[in-house]
C-alpha cells in the first residue's frame, strides 16, 4: 500500500467522521433552544479540540518512533558514526515534535479562544 493510498483512505475516514459528528450533534443547522445550542456548541468545541490534539499527535508519534528505530539500526551497523547519527536523529525528532506542538496550540486555541 502506497503513502498516497493511505492518505486518501485517512481523508475519507476523517470526512465521514466529521459528517457524522455534525449530523449527530445538531451543529449543522438545528435551532432548538438557546441553552441547548450553547451546550452543543461548547461540547462540539471541546470535542474538536480533543480530536485536533489526538489526530495531530499521531503523525509525530509514528515519525519519532521510526526515527528512533532506524537510528538504533544504523548505530548497530556502524558504531563509529554514533556522533553524526545521534546529531541528525535529535534534529529530525525536534522537527517532528514541532508538528505535535502546532497541534497542541491549535487544540488550545479551539478550546479556549473560539
Amino acid at each position: 500500500m502506497t503513502a498516497g493510498t493511505i492518505a486518501r483512505r485517512v481523508a475519507v475516514v476523517l470526512a465521514f467522521g466529521a459528517a457524522a459528528f455534525l449530523a449527530s450533534t445538531g451543529v449543522a443547522g438545528a435551532a432548538e433552544g438557546a441553552a441547548d445550542n450553547a451546550f452543543t456548541a461548547d461540547g462540539s468545541k471541546y470535542l474538536a479540540a480533543g480530536l485536533a490534539m489526538g489526530l495531530g499527535s499521531i503523525g509525530p508519534a509514528i515519525g519519532i518512533g521510526m526515527l528512533g528505530g532506524r537510528a538504533m539500526e544504523a548505530l548497530g551497523r556502524n558504531p563509529e558514526a554514533a556522533g553524526a547519527i545521534q546529531t541528525n536523529m535529535i534534529l529530525a525528532i525536534a522537527f517532528a515534535e514541532a508538528i505535535g506542538i502546532y497541534a497542541l496550540v491549535v487544540a488550545i486555541l479551539i478550546g479556549f479562544v473560539f
